[in-house]
């Protein structure tokens, strides 16, 4: 057993990675869908690049009849020092300017993204894409962050590990792979995804998970000790849909069961792969099945709520999928350049976009993922989170590509002091007006000024009233922060 800190000058260890996870492992079997995942741990922790302390075991019998009643390890296995936790889904964007996107058919399109491949493009053109965006997002609002994931022993996964680094976003690893195999396929090898721009800035992607019928990682076969660990640290866990690329659905679905068992919520977001899953596999069908269920909060744009709803009003699907959750408390929908929408069993409420001179969209959803964990975490009015994350998610439109170029706190802050709504009064009066829109004890719409024919139950919260209250938490935040300048 051992202890190790990391800081980000920290040298590289014989296999060239900074490794951020350093507990010792054994082999477990895929845990079933449906069993609960045993809490047993050994002696050892974790920590990230900041020196703040990821997972912490304590002794811990692997007695199933033994307790620690009331003892200092099992006091410290109670605390969730780390914000936020995202699963899987860690890879290199490549951004390319191509004359133009790659063909539509399957095998047209693996040949073009092979010779891509061949030889490894400029650095200056590698970006952290993923779950990095929420991580980094999540990062720079003051919140404390581990990712959890695979990357591999090479350019890329140094790359990857690097830039986590530079965030102070914590790293452990989701299976560890036998040193004879770690140059023996591109099984192992870090994820790639080509994110390929065409002269009139439309976007086209593509990984070598697009060309497979199994997850990119299939040979990874349960949870480890220290993820289940930092999972049990977290406040949250981020899933997402494009996780199941990556990870076998059982695995995903262990480490959801794991999370409601040690009293972590969950975030889930579904993603354009919510559609293909309800329609995929019977594992895929019941690992989202199960997400659904489980989860405390969904978000979702509204056509991917309508997908799994077959509802288009977004407030009803809201509401549909609600009702379908076993401990769903938000669903989030997000509607684009209108704004957002957050539904719970007390009540709506809406906040239109922050005005942003709009460059690039890639990354605004994560962004936004991570400023909705932010106002969970704190606790904030409904009102506020969904002010927080619409600023947020446009504050990365305004920039180009994901990654580091996700929205910042300062250009955060700027957007919500500016407090420019992009208010479109016929679409929310039209929406919150629908004669078939079911009552909620309370709706509330945020707005500079009072919508005319609107619903006189309808409750318009000025912006001018808010902004002082957001500003004041976001700079608490930053303050408590090593790495935000305030």
């Amino acid at each position: 057993m051992h202890t190790q800190l990391l800081s980000p000058k920290s040298p590289l260890p014989t296999n060239g990675l900074r490794s951020r996870s350093f507990l010792p492992t054994s082999p477990k079997p895929l845990f079933s869908l449906f069993s609960s995942n045993s809490s047993k741990t050994q002696n050892n922790r974790v920590v990230n690049c900041r020196g703040i302390e990821v997972s912490v075991l304590s002794s811990c019998s692997n007695s199933l009849n033994s307790s620690n009643n009331g003892s200092l390890g099992s006091l410290r296995l109670n605390v969730k020092d780390v914000d936020i936790a995202t699963l899987g889904n860690l890879c290199v964007d490549i951004v390319l300017n191509v004359p133009e996107l790659p063909p539509e058919p399957l095998y047209e399109r693996k040949a073009y993204m092979e010779r891509l491949a061949s030889s490894p493009p400029d650095k200056k053109y590698w970006e952290a894409g993923g779950h990095c965006n929420t991580a980094i997002a999540a990062a720079r609002l003051g919140l404390r962050c581990t990712a959890i994931g695979h990357v591999g022993n090479d350019i890329y996964g140094r790359f990857l590990l690097d830039v986590l680094c530079d965030e102070e976003i914590g790293f452990v690893k989701m299976s560890d792979i036998p040193d004879s195999t770690h140059n023996a396929s591109s099984a192992h090898e870090t994820l790639l995804c080509w994110v390929l721009v065409d002269p009139l800035q439309r976007h086209g992607f593509c990984s070598r998970a697009d060309f497979n019928e199994e997850p990119a990682f299939n040979w990874m076969n349960g949870l480890k000790s220290d993820v289940k660990l930092a999972i049990k640290k977290s406040k949250i866990l981020v899933i997402n849909g494009y996780g199941f690329d990556e990870l076998p659905p059982g695995l995903i679905v262990s480490a959801l069961k794991y999370a409601v068992d040690v009293g972590t919520c969950v975030f889930f977001d579904p993603g354009p792969r919510g559609k293909s899953l309800s329609i995929g596999t019977p594992e895929e069908q019941m690992a989202l099945s199960e997400l659904l269920k489980m989860s405390d909060v969904l978000l979702l744009t509204f056509d991917e709520a309508e997908s799994l709803t077959g509802i288009s009003n977004p407030i009803l699907a809201g509401q549909e999928l609600l009702k379908r959750g076993f401990r769903t408390k938000w669903v989030i929908i997000k509607m684009g350049s209108k704004g957002s929408i957050l539904v719970t069993l007390s009540g709506t409420s809406c906040a239109p976009s922050f005005k942003a001179k709009v460059i690039d969209t890639v990354g605004c959803g994560d962004s936004f993922v991570a400023a909705a964990a932010f106002g969970f975490v704190h606790k904030m009015p409904t009102i506020h989170t969904l002010a927080i994350a619409n600023a947020v998610g446009a504050a990365t439109a305004m920039g180009c590509g994901a990654g580091r170029n996700v929205a910042t706190f300062v250009k955060t802050m700027e957007l919500i002091r500016a407090g420019n709504l992009n208010e479109d009064d016929k679409f929310w009066k039209e929406l919150l007006n629908d004669e078939n829109a079911e009552a909620t004890e309370e709706v509330a719409l945020l707005s500079t000024n009072a919508v005319k024919g609107i619903d006189s139950g309808i409750n318009c919260v000025p912006l001018e009233t808010v902004i002082p209250e957001l500003t004041s938490e976001l700079e608490s935040a930053a303050r408590s922060a090593t790495n935000i300048a305030v």
